[in-house]
């Protein structure tokens, strides 16, 4: 009888010659067990997915009464769906003003592609802004604003009229004009190796997106939710976006995403044509309840305060002289070594030593440290032990 590993390569399709082939028996906090019961603590939350932590309670329950309930019914947009409509209400009411309408879709670049579409929609323009490193998906419109050739360049040709600014530089915004429906940036650009913008920037790029009509459509896919210390990015920069992007930590560990725009703005995909933007599963019911789980978690147990004393700690503890420096905003860091190789080899020692710890897509010479919001100080301290030691035995 083959085994699961043998089946997992012989029958699930593949995104590269060396996935990690760690079998994951359960979950439970920031752990991961394998068949054998070794536990692994999680150091990025199956990429900044489960902020509250695998299957915490409150999510489990809510997922179970939702079950009890219904599943799928019909596609988005038609039934009235109380998980649906409870999300949105919650969603509407810890969001500014203007950001009224929530549009749920399965994932990050399904955010993605409906945020692009409605601001071509909305402006009548076709420009597109977005930035160098960025990464907002994999979908063909999402692939189309990614800013690394090296992933694109296999599958051109792509969506016309996408062009790209470097980020946080503020004389490029001079490339936003009147002819542009959008500029699609992050918070914080994670696969670039979290690099954090300047307020100045971020206001500038407001102003500049004001001035000539574009929407700025923000992506707060991987820093929504708690994990830079406030409940979205976007509130340490004293701006607030046309269309925001969210998905990963979202759902409490379920598939889920939504762009977020003002009604005025989102109701537009209704006519001319109607069914502008459509999905079956978008808004799943037991997705929606999990992902109100786990907002109130967050919201109740204020996940995100503590977030700044545990970066701390983490900055404090990761002191080897191999490490260059550290990038980041709360329980999103960047951990930046010499070479891809150094990466690697920590990488896979930290895993044999039961810690999981990863690289960044455009940024192969950082490790990347995004755990649980609900880490331990004592959990950081063995997290970061570990990471010492490898570093120690390079």
């Amino acid at each position: 009888m083959l085994t699961n590993r043998q089946l997992f390569l012989l029958n699930t399709a593949q995104t590269s010659s060396s996935p990690r082939l760690l079998e994951v028996e359960r979950a439970e906090g920031i752990y991961l067990y394998d068949p054998a019961g070794k536990s692994y603590m999680d150091l990025v939350s199956g990429f900044a997915v489960s902020n509250v932590g695998h299957r915490h309670p409150q999510v489990l329950s809510a997922i179970h009464e939702q079950l009890d309930r219904y599943m799928h019914v019909t596609v988005y947009g038609e039934f009235i769906q109380s998980p649906q409509v409870k999300f949105a209400e919650k969603l509407t009411a810890v969001l500014p003003k203007s950001l009224n309408a929530v549009y749920f879709v399965n994932s990050g670049a399904e955010a993605t592609e409906g945020a692009l579409k409605l601001a071509k929609r909305y402006t009548g323009r076709s420009k597109i802004i977005s930035c160098f490193n960025s990464y907002h998906g994999s979908t063909q419109g999402a692939l189309s604003v990614m800013g690394n050739e090296h992933y694109k360049q296999a599958y051109r040709p792509l969506l016309p009229d996408v062009y790209f600014i470097h980020y946080n530089n503020i004389p490029d915004l001079a490339l936003i004009d009147t002819d542009t429906a959008c500029v699609i940036l992050e918070t914080i650009q994670g696969e670039a190796g979290v690099r954090v913008p300047s307020a100045a920037y971020m206001q500038a790029l407001r102003q500049r997106c004001t001035e000539t009509g574009a929407l700025l459509i923000m992506d707060e896919i991987q820093t929504g939710f708690g994990r830079t210390g406030t409940l979205f990015g976007f509130e340490q920069t004293g701006i607030v976006p046309d269309v925001l992007l969210l998905a990963k930590g979202m759902g409490g560990g379920m598939p889920i995403g939504a762009f977020i725009a003002d009604k005025t703005i989102m109701d537009c995909l209704k006519e001319n044509p109607i069914l502008g933007h459509i999905t079956t599963f978008g808004g799943h019911p037991v997705s929606c309840a999990a992902g109100l789980a786990a907002l109130n978690i967050i919201l109740e147990e204020k996940l995100f305060a503590d977030v700044p004393a545990k970066e701390k700690l983490f900055r404090e503890l990761l002191d080897h002289p191999l490490i260059k420096e550290i990038r980041g905003s709360g329980l999103l860091l960047a951990i930046q070594l010499e070479t891809f190789d150094q990466v690697e080899t920590v990488s896979r020692l930290c895993l044999d030593n039961g810690l999981i710890i990863d690289w960044f897509l455009h940024c192969d010479t950082a490790l990347r440290i995004a755990p649980p919001l609900t880490i331990t100080r004592e959990e950081i301290r063995e997290a970061c032990a570990r990471i010492i030691r490898a570093l120690d035995m390079l």
